[in-house]
């Protein structure tokens, strides 16, 4: 059979139901065998393929799929990157195909820059921000190259790979049953030492104020189910990193997410916590600020991470670091503490006394605004956000329902995120989607309201629209003497009209100014339509960490005496 056409069986087999990619030259015979399976697998176009690698991403970040994305050789390879880096830091199991030209054009050591057109050595430049990348220069070796790639997406910590294709291996005929076969033996998963469980236990007995903080790991694992039913057993006080906010959603035992950003709560009760168990998160500079010491000064760190990189960048010198998958570890502490009752409701009552005294401290419009609409969001929808103001607005505020997934761009923090993810979304899931925006970020990859237009797909678009780049302006604001350059309309930077770019795209568009203006009803029904949120005073985030400061001392600063009574608490 011909080599594309075992490429799109071979993807179909891995119950891949949608792929995502942008014509070209070399990818025409992949293209071409997309169309022989129309009904087991559909390839959408996209307008960039920077959109088609972002609709991977969140194909995968909804279903637990291995997300695919295809493109041809040169500036459609290159294109793919930022969505590689995304898929890559944040440990999204994803397939990039990118089309190559001819083995018999390929420059190999000849000394020039490029011999075939568009020609372009795209497996050194992602070698950094992928588990694996090769280019397949044989035939008979494609099932082996497919299999390896598909086992180091989904193995470990996971991430994107890369296969680059040359057009004649992609047309050649191969036997599929002779073709060389990959041996799973060749990938080392780590295992759970059982002695770490019985740290984890002793510790959460002696423990009298233990905090567990949820990572995206959990996420990336498929084990929100068992972090919940954990969460449920021990009864103890639960923060998040901020793109694992949806985990635990409406849980009391939820005291929002973590760090520079983060709820006033949430880091004033890891401050005080003597234990603090760290599921499948990083740990990084957002997260524990940039002093680590001053993060948990107080508590014993259990750190479980897949990734012995992470383990090494150390919190505390005398940190417990267990290398594990985080899934393995939920579910042997559902299994062990079925008959162990712990008592921590002197610790919860003080969380709470916390929470309250700080509820509402840094509520601002676009806040009110967002939780008005968390209101009406459909219980199984998937949400998406842009990076930057809009990002943390959905963190801060919206709330989350117990079907409900939410999905970022985290370590990369690529802004035209949200739109082209929210296809993949939904392409995963065939419900709802809703993608929050901001008016910076929406116009990065704002060609794929044509593919929302072109396939009427059920996404809401919220555009939180201040006319700014709010994130930079507010650092301009604190650091450079209101010296708003390229960020404002006095500085250089202008938005359109959104009504008149919905209109050409034959998108329904509304406006709302106020939280009273939003209604149920703009989130009903199957049309797509673009929701403007016009707001017109400059914007913040608040609270915001001042760099060096330990996290639960954000800016503004609280008054002093409710400081000293919540730290003496």
């Amino acid at each position: 059979m011909k080599a594309s056409d075992y490429i799109v069986e071979y993807l179909i087999g891995k119950g891949i139901t949608d792929v995502f990619g942008y014509p070209g030259g070399m990818v025409t015979h992949l293209m071409d065998s997309f169309s022989k399976y129309q009904g087991q697998i559909a390839a959408h176009v996209t307008y960039h393929e920077q959109g088609a690698a972002f609709a991977a991403c969140g194909y995968a970040q909804t279903s637990g799929k291995v997300g695919v994305a295809y493109a041809t050789s040169g500036p459609g390879a290159t294109n793919l990157i930022t969505g590689i880096c995304n898929a890559f830091f944040d440990s999204i199991p994803t397939l990039f195909i990118t089309g190559q030209v001819n083995t018999f054009e390929a420059k190999n050591e000849m000394p020039v820059r490029q011999r075939g057109f568009q020609e372009t050595d795209i497996v050194s430049m992602v070698k950094g921000v992928t588990k694996y990348a090769a280019k397949v220069d044989n035939a008979d070796g494609l099932k082996w190259q497919l299999d390896f790639a598909f086992a180091q997406a989904q193995s470990g910590r996971k991430g994107p790979v890369l296969l680059d294709i040359p057009m004649d291996i992609l047309h050649a005929e191969i036997d599929a049953d002779q073709v060389s076969v990959y041996e799973a033996s060749e990938i080392h998963e780590s295992t759970l030492d059982e002695s770490r469980i019985a740290q984890i236990r002793e510790a959460l007995k002696q423990a009298k104020r233990p905090v567990i903080l949820l990572g995206n790991g959990i996420k990336m694992a498929n084990a929100v189910a068992d972090a919940r039913k954990v969460i449920a057993k021990l009864g103890i006080p639960t923060v998040s990193t901020m793109i694992s906010m949806d985990i635990v959603n409406e849980s009391a035992l939820n005291y929002g997410f973590i760090g520079a950003y983060g709820d006033r709560a949430a880091n004033f009760i890891v401050a005080k916590s003597d234990l603090l168990l760290s599921l499948g998160a990083r740990l990084d500079v957002r997260q524990v600020g940039a002093k680590r010491e001053n993060f948990a000064p107080n508590a014993t760190l259990i750190r479980v991470e897949v990734d012995e990189g992470e383990l090494a960048y150390r919190v505390h010198d005398n940190e417990v670091a267990i290398c594990a998958d985080v899934s393995a570890v939920l579910r042997v502490l559902n299994d062990i503490w079925d008959n162990i009752l712990l008592d921590y409701s002197e610790w919860l009552e003080i969380c709470s006394t916390i929470r309250f005294m700080l509820a509402g401290m840094d509520k601002r419009l676009p806040n009110e605004i967002v939780e008005q609409i968390s209101e009406h969001i459909p219980s199984n929808a998937v949400i998406t956000a842009d990076v930057g103001q809009n990002q943390i607005w959905v963190a801060q505020s919206l709330r989350v329902k117990e079907r409900q997934k939410v999905v970022f761009s985290g370590g990369h923090g690529a802004m035209g995120y949200s739109l082209p993810a929210a296809i993949g979304c939904y392409y995963a899931s065939h419900g709802p989607v809703v993608s929050f925006n901001g008016d910076g970020g929406i116009q990065m990859n704002i060609q794929e309201l044509q593919t929302i237009a072109r396939e009427r797909l059920p996404i809401k678009i919220v555009l939180m629209n201040n006319s700014a780049l709010g994130m930079i302006r507010h650092f301009q604001e604190m650091y450079f003497g209101e010296n708003y350059v390229q960020t404002v309309a006095t500085g250089g930077y202008t938005v359109p009209d959104f009504g008149a770019i919905a209109k050409a795209y034959g998108i329904e568009y509304y406006k709302i100014e106020s939280a009273d203006d939003v209604r149920a009803s703009l989130f009903e029904g199957v049309a797509p339509c673009l929701i403007e949120v016009s707001i017109k005073e400059n914007t913040y985030v608040f609270p915001k960490l001042e760099f060096g400061k330990p996290n639960q001392d954000q800016e503004p600063l609280m008054d002093r005496a409710l400081f000293n009574y919540l730290s003496s608490l």
